[in-house]
């Protein structure tokens, strides 16, 4: 038995780990350095594998953080003004509150991507990162703090509470930003950002101060949309409506002095306590005699007037309605027109209240389930219906909203979105897609006034400072309204901004553009280039960037908006913590690696579409990754030899593959061009799963124990280099790594800033040949399996055709089919298999007999088939409006498809004749 070492042995100690790594490279030579006898070719490639050390299966946890750090450390991310051209998206700043989300994944791979390719095409790119304070989120996180502590807020100074919520923010608001970097984020950490800090606040107050010099900000008495659990005013976008099953109570009112009543219907009878009138049409003539009287309020007796108004739906309910102007918009403005009183019955936290004289201090939905059996057990509740109605609620708490009237703080919106609008319908901001400009106009055209203030702490306390006799000075600082007002003694608004009216100036306030309007990086980088965000912050994120961008800066804040779907799960709900449907993206990350993830998330992610996320596709992403490794691996294996000329079959493929690589180049930049993100990811995918590791490498690839001729190897190390390079803006990190296993490389050499591919000449002929090798390969491969042939028995093939010339793809046809080689004749041979692809007759001789009836009826069938394919292009092109209209190349294609269908049909009738 041979004593000398094998690749098993060494492999066998190195994992066992029973010798040193010294040892081990003095047993490797050994094995070089053995007996020819032996040696064996298997031996050498193990050996090959082995010194390489490329495990089989790849580890995205012993890549992913060597790489990011590597490219932080090279600053790769770092962007300075210079001669190049500037790329630039700043993120939509997600909450200090906040840890990855869904939603979060998908925005932010896809600004991943566009910025990495974006640093590959030699622009200077640069990806802003920040966070925004949340006002609401963030107050709402400390007070719950507070309450584990036994205190409430009213325990403590606004100076006290705003120190527990900078250590909150200092201890809790950079979590989102690591994860991000887990997930390969490319920013610029550097330039990191925050809503609240010194710099941008600074620039929130002078905003205001600005536009209420400009008579653009006011504060006055308005019905605003009342959060009762974070007791603020929010704006009408941070309000979501569903639909909700409710009841319709029919209530009876008596008339004053008189032995009469009125039914009205109302699905708020808690409300009924803050009632200032009953109002009905005046061309109503059921309720003509009522005119002067009034009406008693159920359960508290109060009189109140019976008005006229054509606002009432004379042949809705019974024509009759309740006034409560406190608590409802509509009837704030019957209420305006009639001088009506206004009683608020809520206190800020929706309890009620003293005027409602009934309940006082339970709870709205409390009192709603008393003053209903109250009502029922005092004979004025008449019924109760079922409905669905439309509630609104929070967005950031998820309470039912309150209409309520308040003083607030507004900004006006009708001028400032007259050129945000122009701007978008000209298309000198594109939106994709493009269907949502309509979306965006419908709310541009209706634009209201925004409700600015929020009665909260933590935020940018809003600059107004007033006198001992109410008199109002808006000022940037104290010292200046003091000056204004040639008084010592004021005291500032205790309300704070809206955070939205931070994240409006992100990006000017991030470049400081609003402090200094011509430093070096605001006239870099502004405008920017791309923004990546969803839907749903439309109207109250994008359009007010625009706004302040055309109101600060006379121009676009970015050229393309790129709109995300939804996240939703298989049952087409938005995934949430609440509903348990959201899986942690940690856990995601740590399974599949980040770049599965990533491909995962664009799989199934088409620009404005909601996406129905499913795990499988991060697994498929994870697949991908092990398919592309073990291309890597299985190349790296190759034993090259020097001696050896390049096969015909080799050089072939190279042709086609150079095409193909060509024409994919085209094909994403075109997606990239129109951000179809998921579609450029496909196409990637594609070249490299479909042509080239199964069909590229398997027709270069060496016999079992041959080495590989040199210029083959190289070429298929240069295409996996492009390959790398298209593939990186998806999946950072494997790229990387294979890109460094391909060959040894200087450091800076890295892929991450290697130049983007760009497009030469496509041969179409190449590619066309191509197309039909692959349809007769498959066509033999078929047959090899009705007929149980194995693959290793070696077939012939006979083409019927007058040329004779041998086609520079037949190596490739006899290399992949296995096949004693291609004849080509004008005569059919016995006993032989037939094929038609296309116009072309092919046969394979077989040792059995061939199966005349079986044959006959498959024949038969494929004619009819045709027949009928031919009958519906002959109609197709004889429709006039087609042949007119349609573009060129597509009546083109349409008329190729109809000589070919007929071409086939003459083949199939003649083949059918011959088995007669």
């Amino acid at each position: 038995m041979c004593s000398c070492y094998s690749i098993d042995k060494i492999t066998s100690i190195k994992y066992k780990k029973q010798i040193s790594p010294k040892s081990l490279i003095i047993h490797s030579i050994r094995l070089i350095l053995q007996p020819k006898s032996c040696h064996n070719r298997e031996n050498k490639r193990l050996l090959h594998i082995f010194i390489m050390d490329i495990p089989k299966h790849y580890d995205p946890s012993k890549t992913e953080d060597k790489w990011y750090s590597v490219w932080i450390e090279r600053e790769y991310f770092r962007s300075v003004p210079d001669d190049r051209e500037p790329y630039t998206i700043v993120i939509p700043p997600p909450n200090v509150t906040g840890v990855l989300h869904m939603g979060h994944m998908l925005n932010n791979t896809i600004q991943d991507v566009l910025v990495r390719r974006a640093r590959m095409l030699g622009k200077n790119a640069l990806w802003v990162p920040g966070t925004d304070h949340a006002s609401i989120a963030t107050e709402a996180r400390v007070v719950a703090q507070l309450k584990e502590e036994g205190k409430v807020k009213s325990d403590l100074t606004r100076e006290e509470f705003l120190e527990k919520a900078w250590a909150w923010k200092e201890k809790h608001g950079g979590i989102i930003l690591e994860q991000l970097k887990k997930l390969g984020a490319s920013c610029d950490w550097e330039r990191t950002r925050f809503t609240m800090e010194p710099k941008l606040s600074e620039a929130v107050i002078k905003v205001f101060v600005d536009l209420h010099k400009k008579g653009l900000i006011y504060r006055g008495i308005r019905m605003v949309n009342w959060d009762p659990k974070g007791q603020t005013a929010v704006s009408d976008e941070e309000v979501i409506h569903r639909e909700v099953d409710a009841n319709l109570y029919h209530v009876k009112y008596k008339i004053e002095g008189a032995d009469e009543w009125l039914t009205i219907a109302t699905t708020r009878p808690e409300t009924i306590l803050g009632d200032t009138a009953i109002c009905v049409h005046p061309k109503d003539k059921r309720y003509a005699h009522l005119k002067g009287k009034k009406a008693l309020v159920p359960l508290i007796d109060r009189p109140i007037p019976i008005i006229f108004d054509e606002y009432v739906d004379m042949e809705f309910g019974t024509g009759a309605l309740k006034v409560t102007p406190a608590h409802d918009i509509n009837d704030y403005e019957l209420g305006r027109r009639h001088k009506l009183e206004t009683i608020d019955i809520l206190n800020d936290d929706g309890t009620l209240n003293d005027k409602a004289q009934l309940f006082v201090g339970d709870d709205r939905d409390v009192a709603r389930k008393k003053i209903c059996k109250k009502l029922d057990s005092e004979g004025f509740l008449v019924k109760t219906e079922k409905l669905k109605h439309n509630v609104g609620y929070s967005e950031r708490t998820d309470a039912v909203i309150e209409p309520r009237l308040s003083m607030q703080w507004f900004c006006k919106m009708e001028e400032m979105a007259r050129p945000a609008l122009d701007h978008v319908m000209n298309n000198d901001i594109k939106f994709y897609p493009s269907k949502f400009k309509n979306t965006y106009k419908h709310w541009m055209d209706n634009v209201r006034d925004w409700c600015i203030s929020r009665q909260l702490w933590w935020g940018q306390r809003i600059p107004a400072y007033y006198d001992e006799n109410g008199e109002t000075y808006v000022a940037e600082s104290q010292e200046e309204a003091e000056k204004l007002a040639g008084n010592n003694n004021l005291t500032q608004d205790e309300d704070v901004l809206d955070t939205w009216f931070s994240s409006w100036l992100w990006p000017i306030s991030v470049f400081d553009g609003i402090l200094d309007p011509d430093n070096k990086d605001i006239k870099y980088y502004y405008p920017t280039n791309d923004l990546v965000t969803a839907p749903e912050i439309l109207f109250f994120w994008v359009a007010r960037m625009i706004m302040s961008g055309y109101e600060y800066r006379g121009e676009l804040p970015f050229k393309n908006v790129y709109l995300t779907g939804i996240v939703r799960d298989q049952q087409r709900r938005k995934m949430s913590k609440s509903l348990g449907n959201s899986p942690d993206c940690l856990e995601l990350m740590e399974t599949y690696g980040a770049d599965g993830v990533r491909v995962g998330m664009l799989l199934c992610s088409p620009a404005g579409n909601d996406l129905l996320f499913d795990e499988t596709l991060c697994e498929q992403g994870r697949n991908f990754a092990n398919k592309i490794w073990n291309a890597c691996r299985l190349m790296k294996g190759w034993e090259v030899s020097e001696s050896i000329s390049q096969p015909e079959e080799s050089v072939a493929a190279s042709k086609w593959f150079d095409a193909k690589i060509n024409q994919s180049i085209a094909t994403i930049d075109d997606h990239f061009s129109k951000f179809r993100i998921s579609d450029a990811l496909m196409s990637v995918y594609k070249l490299i799963w479909d042509d080239f590791c199964s069909w590229y490498l398997e027709i270069i690839k060496p016999g079992y124990e041959q080495p590989i001729d040199k210029t083959s190897h190289e070429e298929a190390k240069g295409y996996l280099e492009t390959l790398m390079k298209l593939l990186h803006p998806f999946m950072p990190f494997i790229s990387e790594e294979i890109w460094h296993l391909i060959n040894e490389r200087k450091e800076g050499e890295d892929l991450i800033v290697t130049d983007w591919p760009d497009v030469k000449d496509v041969d179409d002929k190449v590619l066309s040949d191509f197309e039909l090798l692959v349809e007769v390969v498959a066509a033999i491969r078929n047959v090899r399996k009705e007929k149980n042939i194995s693959l290793k028995e070696k077939l012939d093939l006979f083409i019927v055709e007058s040329n004779d010339k041998t086609s520079s793809l037949d190596a490739v046809i006899i290399k992949l089919a296995n096949l004693n080689g291609i004849n080509r004749t004008m005569d059919k041979p016995e006993n032989a298999e037939s094929l038609v692809i296309r116009s072309t007759e092919y046969f394979i001789p077989l040792v059995n007999a061939i199966d005349v009836e079986a044959a006959s009826d498959n024949l038969e069938e494929e004619l009819k088939y045709t027949r009928g394919f031919l009958v519906s292009v002959t109609s197709k092109l004889g429709n006039k409006n087609f042949v007119d209209n349609a573009p060129a190349g597509v009546v083109e294609k349409e008329r190729k498809k109809q000589s070919d269908a007929e071409a086939r049909i003459k083949v199939l009738e003649r083949q059918l004749e011959n088995l007669k």
